[in-house]
């Protein structure tokens, strides 16, 4: 079975609010790439990953005029998708919603939001004393991650798509509140990874079988910030001294090391400069299931050598997104 996570930079500009794509020239929300170049690159894309289920970061937007699985579905009959089923979970106002692509001939997958006294559903409040002052702060998800029961022919799993994000400190009047700003948005993150990893220990305490894949914004050696608090939101998903594990190679390769060459999932323009690369985008999987012979891969255009040698799959990973598609292929 093929599972991927994948981040489609503004995938909701590409339709209009009868979820019908507009894959005209005119320009995209991607720097310089038209909505026909980024629709025909989307469709190479999905196409030649040929995926089971795809966990969609930044799908297109729900709202009262607007519905992310039919723009989703529509997508996916345009260009003959195996995954041609959408579904949702609880909607958000930042126009990115999460959503799971999938083959309803392969497997059966249906929102399924759970609860626990320490960990509530990811629509309400998680309550954690972020800023050391003895009271306790309300936690809240800007975009809600997805839970999913999906059935396969091996069995039940429950996935959890993730797309955390630490807000950008645009109301800054200067770097001293820049800083401060920046130092509170990530202790908000960290407290929402917290909040993650009380359902992915529920989870594992069920003995569930569990994918939790998406967009992280974070990861080990990503930022100042992690000196700071001394770990990443990505190593606290993970778990940390604990039996109780989830597993990503690419985490993994990158725990620790100071220097070396880090796997990378997503790509940056920056003005005047050099491209910015950043792992940001994760597969993390229960023990049960990294028993099962799992590979993962990077869909990076220049790094994987078969999307590179595929000089229109490599075009296509450049105008589809600034993120790459992570791929995991596991015999279930």
């Amino acid at each position: 079975m093929r599972i991927a996570t994948y981040n489609v930079e503004w995938f909701t500009s590409l339709f209009d609010d009868d979820g019908v794509l507009i894959d005209d020239g005119s320009w995209s929300s991607r720097w310089d790439v038209t909505k026909a170049e980024q629709t025909d690159g989307l469709g190479l894309v999905f196409a030649g990953m040929d995926a089971d289920a795809v966990m969609v970061i930044e799908a297109p937007d729900t709202s009262p005029s607007r519905d992310s699985r039919i723009a989703l579905e529509n997508f996916a009959a345009r260009f003959g998708l195996r995954a041609r089923d959408a579904v949702t979970g609880f909607t958000n106002d930042t126009q990115q919603e999460i959503a799971l692509l999938y083959d309803p001939d392969v497997v059966t997958a249906v929102h399924d939001p759970l609860s626990a006294p320490d960990a509530p559903r990811f629509d309400g409040e998680f309550h954690m004393d972020v800023d050391v002052d003895a009271h306790p702060d309300p936690i809240v998800w800007s975009k809600p991650p997805l839970e999913i029961a999906m059935t396969t022919s091996g069995g039940p799993i429950r996935l959890i798509g993730v797309h955390a994000k630490s807000k950008a400190p645009h109301s800054a009047r200067n770097k001293a509140e820049a800083t401060r700003i920046s130092i509170q948005n990530r202790r908000k993150q960290l407290a929402q990874c917290v909040w993650l990893r009380k359902r992915v220990v529920q989870h594992l305490t069920a003995g569930d079988d569990l994918i939790v894949l998406g967009d992280f914004n974070d990861g080990p050696g990503l930022d100042e910030y992690e000196k700071l608090f001394g770990r990443s939101g990505v190593e606290i998903v993970l778990g940390e001294g604990s039996d109780a594990r989830l597993f990503d190679p690419h985490a993994q390769m990158v725990l620790g090391r100071r220097i070396g060459a880090s796997p990378v999932t997503a790509r940056f323009p920056q003005k005047g400069g050099p491209f910015l690369q950043a792992l940001l985008d994760y597969i993390m999987v229960s023990p049960g299931l990294r028993a099962k012979s799992p590979n993962w891969q990077i869909w990076h255009p220049f790094d994987h050598p078969k999307c590179y040698a595929n000089e229109a799959l490599r075009n296509a990973l450049l105008q589809a997104s600034d993120h790459f598609p992570v791929v995991l292929d596991i015999d279930l």
